[in-house]
């Protein structure tokens, strides 16, 4: 069974349970590649074209007007084919109660019928949101499963919860 990761990270200024802090490595890229050590799969990054902002409140800012607007951002790569895969991981961090924007622009682009999808986010109180009930409208033909919700502040000391999800749901 082949699995790919297809995930949105944000690196800079985040937030933390009240705090905000810098950071050089994006929680939900930690929880990809924790994906990656216990599946083998493959890490996809989509990244949007302009970055959003370094500081967390201009970024939160841009990323409520993009999805106000139903805007899909241009990205720097884009993944075409997923045809090889059967399982895909598809996450990030919850912005405004989904997943990112740049994400629906690489989702929106690809064929997931007969795949498997396995949803997870970061977040710091919302939790999966609608990220699950938003795939289901995207990844048509696919069976998407249970999500996982990691605290980003967490992640850190997420391994296990990873696995213990990955051997129920699969």
């Amino acid at each position: 069974m082949k699995s790919l990761v297809i995930y949105f990270s944000r690196v800079d200024e985040n937030y933390f349970g009240g705090a905000m802090k810098y950071i050089t490595k994006g929680n939900t890229e930690v929880i990809a590649e924790y994906i990656k050590n216990i599946t083998g799969a493959d890490l996809f990054k989509v990244e949007r074209k302009i970055d959003y902002a370094k500081d967390y409140k201009t970024c939160i800012e841009e990323a409520k007007e993009e999805q106000r607007k139903g805007e899909l951002p241009e990205l720097k790569n884009y993944l075409d084919n997923i045809s090889d895969y059967d399982v895909i991981y598809i996450g990030g961090p919850i912005y405004w109660g989904t997943l990112p924007q740049p994400m629906f622009t690489e989702l929106s682009r690809l064929d997931f019928n007969g795949k498997t999808i396995m949803p997870f986010s970061t977040h710091e109180g919302s939790g999966l949101g609608s990220v699950v009930r938003d795939l289901k409208k995207i990844c048509v033909g696919a069976n998407v499963k249970e999500g996982l919700a990691i605290v980003g502040s967490q992640v850190n000391q997420s391994k296990s919860k990873v696995e213990k999800w990955i051997k129920e749901a699969l």
